[in-house]
């Protein structure tokens, strides 16, 4: 059993006119998902999806890309992403996913999931962008949602990995609320998304920084192809 990481799936099978294809670096995104997908992923392997998810506006909406979502391969964990506005309380998402036999999809929100000695931590994060708005009370509810998943699996004995949508770092903007989490409990993993263009792909923090490895996996920048954690 292997576990890995894709974010920014960005999928769109019940309404095309969204597709990101018309973008660089976007095209045939889907088609490349899947074959990619099934060349890598065994059905004893976990991945971690890092938010933006699907564009439907509603879990009914969304549900053609949930039914993708669930016919591939493994165990899929997601997280929230600035740009899944279907995405609801967890008993909700849970009877909903239940009801619709979405039986290979798990949550990501205040928990942890085990894959080893390790814990699957994370949350979607906040902006630390410029030109992105910024708000208090989303962050601090940010780092309480981080800190919470972190410690269910401490105390379940666990390593946190941690996995985030919105980068902790990018280019000299710091979220410093979010880093000092990570820092107070010393994290050494973090993945992160939600960056696009090759352009700000160059901005991103990459490698180590203050003793944590940093991962960009966005969708087009690992090439739709699921990264290897671990």
């Amino acid at each position: 059993m292997s576990l890995y990481v894709i974010g920014d799936l960005h999928l769109c099978f019940s309404d095309p006119s969204k597709t990101m294809s018309i973008f660089a670096g976007w095209e045939n995104y889907q088609e490349k998902i899947s074959k990619n997908w099934f060349e890598t992923i065994k059905e004893s392997d976990m991945v971690v999806l890092a938010g933006d998810i699907s564009w439907g506006m509603s879990l009914q909406q969304a549900l053609p890309d949930f039914r993708f979502i669930n016919e591939l391969s493994g165990t899929k964990i997601i997280l929230k992403g600035n740009h899944d506005y279907w995405w609801g309380t967890v008993k909700k998402m849970e009877d909903f996913f239940a009801a619709e036999g979405l039986n290979t999809i798990k949550i990501l929100h205040n928990n942890h999931y085990a894959y080893g000695r390790y814990g699957i931590c994370g949350t979607r994060g906040w902006v630390n962008m410029p030109g992105e708005a910024q708000d208090e009370k989303v962050l601090h509810r940010e780092v309480q949602r981080l800190e919470t998943s972190i410690k269910s699996a401490l105390n379940a004995g666990l390593e946190p990995l941690v996995f985030m949508h919105y980068p902790p770092v990018f280019a000299s903007n710091f979220n410093y609320d979010i880093l000092d989490i990570l820092y107070r409990y010393k994290i050494r993993e973090c993945f992160y998304g939600h960056i696009h263009g090759r352009s700000a792909h160059e901005l991103c923090i990459k490698n180590t920084y203050d003793d944590i490895n940093f991962h960009l996996i966005s969708g087009d920048y690992i090439q739709f192809i699921p990264e290897k954690v671990m």
